[in-house]
């Protein structure tokens, strides 16, 4: 089944996450369409393993078992930081570098650390999301923005490693944005109006 075919979703969609800061976020983002967000985390459903190698397969896994499992359209977000001097990482493992208990601070200092004394700072948030009915059709949409690393942290909006990433143009960083600043020009702001231009298309 292919997009056009999969949109337009009303009524309910669950948002393939435990993340409390990522969900609002995506709620935020989804309100022009009218649907009503669920969070997967409020239907106690099982957080899938992400056993893929890249984004788009990641948010797929999770969009097709939270579709699935609740009988509903489901959106999955799969995000990361990927830095240029450290080949890539922490990339499609980015929560992972948070470890068991998701502490981003743990995950910055990490990242921090791994750089060292290195003068390339430059690096890109990544978003996929995918869209999945149950048993019956997906759709996926990839954005990005880049920008360079700092430190210490700064700012206390936003989540994950948004206090470290200052993006292209900007002298402060996600974590300093106030939310509809950064939901302008975000990598998941930018996988979004791909998602609506296509939910509007149909």
């Amino acid at each position: 089944m292919g997009q056009k075919s999969l949109f337009p979703i009303s009524g309910k969609l669950i948002i393939a996450s435990h993340n409390a800061g990522k969900v609002q976020e995506i709620a935020d983002l989804l309100r022009p369409l009218g649907v009503t967000a669920i969070s997967a985390g409020d239907l106690a459903l099982p957080e899938p393993e992400e056993t893929e190698r890249t984004f788009i397969g990641n948010a797929l896994l999770k969009a097709r078992a939270a579709a699935d499992a609740a009988g509903l359209p489901a959106l999955a977000d799969d995000s990361g930081l990927s830095v240029e001097a450290l080949g890539g990482n922490p990339g499609v493992y980015s929560a992972r570098w948070a470890g068991p208990t998701k502490d981003f601070r743990l995950a910055m200092q990490k990242v921090n650390e791994a750089l060292g004394t290195a003068s390339n700072r430059a690096a890109t948030f990544v978003c996929a999301l995918a869209v999945a009915r149950p048993r019956n059709g997906e759709a996926i949409f990839e954005g990005t923005v880049q920008g360079r690393l700092t430190w210490p942290p700064r700012g206390r909006h936003g989540f994950g490693y948004d206090p470290i990433f200052v993006p292209d143009g900007f002298k402060i960083t996600f974590g300093e944005m106030e939310p509809r600043q950064k939901h302008a020009i975000s990598h998941r702001a930018n996988a979004f109006a791909k998602l609506l231009a296509a939910w509007r298309a149909t």
